[in-house]
């Protein structure tokens, strides 16, 4: 058995490809939309002994396969669920997913008497590019980065945004996993409800958090400049944030109220079903790390207009029939909404099409599991009695 570099795995990890991994993830706040959740949990029931860890209170309740030790939303509630946690099992892996989690991890490890064997255990994942994160999550990524036995890039552009002194403190620990879509409950949900809009009206997809890395004002300015007055053509966000309150008065100082609609946060398969349901989706992001919203619209069959950054372009790599437009652009942004509102429908739904072949053969949760388990491979022990 090979590990993700090809190299043979010893024999005692080949133990645990044969077994089913047990596997702790931290969750700072498990909620409908987190994404570790979603990919790394929810499509694992039964594959993996699944455990989560949480700093804040959940706002979900999980399947009973799923072992939960749920945190207050203080360091104190969120050490003694942790300790829980690392009492109730001997996991094969430990998996943190941001800078938070991670610092908190690895000082809880390190204040336990089997810190050495545990630290084998850990695995972080840099869900975002370096230039996207805050000041201090920056620094505090610096630890994970130099400690953890394995780190996880959610796409090449990731890791290609990391300084070169933060690239030479990771060495030879980083693998990539790109993110995938959950095509199959992409297709359930899309299946359950009708699709489809009695009025014919052109819609506009955004579905991302309201901030200033995604910039929602450059959407809606570019929505506006893409309209006539009679063309009946509407935009609708999906998501929240800060920012949601400026863009409800921009919308009414615009006059757009009438064709401008924000949905905020909604349960995962009635996103699933806009994006089936709209005729483009487009991001106006700044940064990301692999924008798994993109893969979604795209496994849902709608056409995609992106901005022109790194991960995007890692997305549509020998997808020539994806548009790039320059971050800020209105214009740019404006003219290929307009060009696709000149799209016959049968048009947008052969782009369409394209779009979820592309993704169903390049990122879908398979693929990732697959890449995701040969890291994992790479820190499982033999199985280990509890005492």
């Amino acid at each position: 058995m090979l590990d993700s570099e090809g190299r043979p795995v010893p024999t005692g990890t080949q133990d645990a490809a044969v077994r089913r991994l047990k596997v702790l993830h931290l969750i700072l706040m498990l909620g409908e939309t987190n994404g570790q959740y979603n990919e790394h949990c929810l499509p694992l029931i039964g594959e993996r002994d699944l455990s989560i860890s949480t700093y804040f209170v959940p706002r979900l309740t999980p399947p009973s396969e799923i072992t939960m030790f749920a945190g207050d939303g203080t360091l104190r509630g969120f050490f003694r669920s942790l300790g829980r946690a690392l009492d109730a099992d001997d996991y094969d892996v430990i998996h943190a997913h941001a800078p938070q989690s991670g610092v908190l991890l690895l000082l809880a490890v390190l204040a336990r008497r089997r810190s050495r064997r545990l630290r084998r255990s850990l695995v972080y994942t840099v869900q975002d590019s370096f230039y996207d994160y805050r000041l201090r999550d920056k620094a505090l990524m610096v630890v994970p980065l130099a400690t953890f036995h394995r780190v996880i890039f959610c796409s090449r552009s990731a890791y290609e945004s990391l300084p070169r002194a933060l690239k030479w403190l990771v060495r030879d620990r980083w693998r990539v996993v790109q993110n995938g879509a959950d095509i199959d409950r992409v297709d359930r949900a899309v299946a359950a409800a009708p699709v489809g809009r009695e009025d014919g009206r052109f819609t506009v997809l955004s579905v991302g958090r309201l901030d200033v890395v995604k910039d929602p004002f450059i959407m809606l300015d570019a929505f506006a400049s893409s309209v006539d007055r009679d063309d009946g053509g509407r935009l609708v966000f999906i998501g929240g944030g800060r920012l949601g309150t400026e863009l409800e008065a921009r919308i009414d100082r615009a006059g757009l109220r009438d064709r401008v609609t924000l949905r905020g946060l909604i349960p995962r398969e009635e996103v699933f079903v806009a994006c089936a349901e709209a005729d483009v989706f487009v991001s106006t992001s700044n940064g990301e790390g692999l924008p798994v919203a993109v893969l979604e619209a795209m496994a849902a069959g709608c056409p995609v207009i992106l901005s022109d950054i790194p991960p995007h372009r890692e997305i549509a790599e020998d997808a020539g029939f994806i548009p790039f437009v320059r971050p800020g652009d209105v214009e740019g942004f404006a003219m290929q909404i307009r060009r696709y509102r000149a799209m016959s429908s049968d048009e947008r739904r052969e782009i369409g099409r394209l779009c979820r072949a592309h993704v169903s053969a390049r990122f879908t949760l398979p693929v990732m599991r697959t890449a995701t388990d040969a890291v994992y491979l790479e820190t499982a022990r033999p199985a280990v009695p509890h005492r």
